[in-house]
């Protein structure tokens, strides 16, 4: 069985994504709560944070998104983005790395810890 890599800006937008559906389903629960007025209110208030913190995420990635390196992936020949020491391709998910030290290693995103990098040295 084969290892399936994700990008990491693809896993944020992801989970920003998700913060939206859940932002809707707690307020949607608040609408079924109706009869408890400040119950539904609460409920409001927790899923409009939700979603304002999807949106303060995904104007992080965006950001980050715009510094990332922009390579074409040697399988694919596709360009896709990458953040840190290792990444996977955003097509086709194949493991990448722009470090020299790194070619051949099995891919391992400890590698993007600043641990590691303190302990390689």
């Amino acid at each position: 069985m084969a290892l399936q890599y994700s990008n990491k800006i693809n896993k944020i937008r992801t989970f920003a994504l998700s913060l939206i559906f859940i932002g809707f389903g707690v307020m949607y629960i608040g609408i079924l709560s109706k009869s408890v007025e400040w119950l539904m209110v609460l409920f409001f208030i927790l899923g409009m944070l939700c979603i304002v913190f999807s949106t303060v995420v995904y104007f992080w990635i965006g950001m980050l998104s715009t510094k990332a390196v922009q390579i074409v992936c040697p399988s694919c020949d596709k360009p896709t983005k990458m953040i840190g020491r290792v990444d996977a391709c955003m097509h086709c998910r194949q493991p990448l790395t722009l470090d020299k030290d790194l070619e051949g290693e099995e891919f391992d995103e400890k590698y993007n810890s600043k641990q590691y990098q303190k302990q390689k040295k």
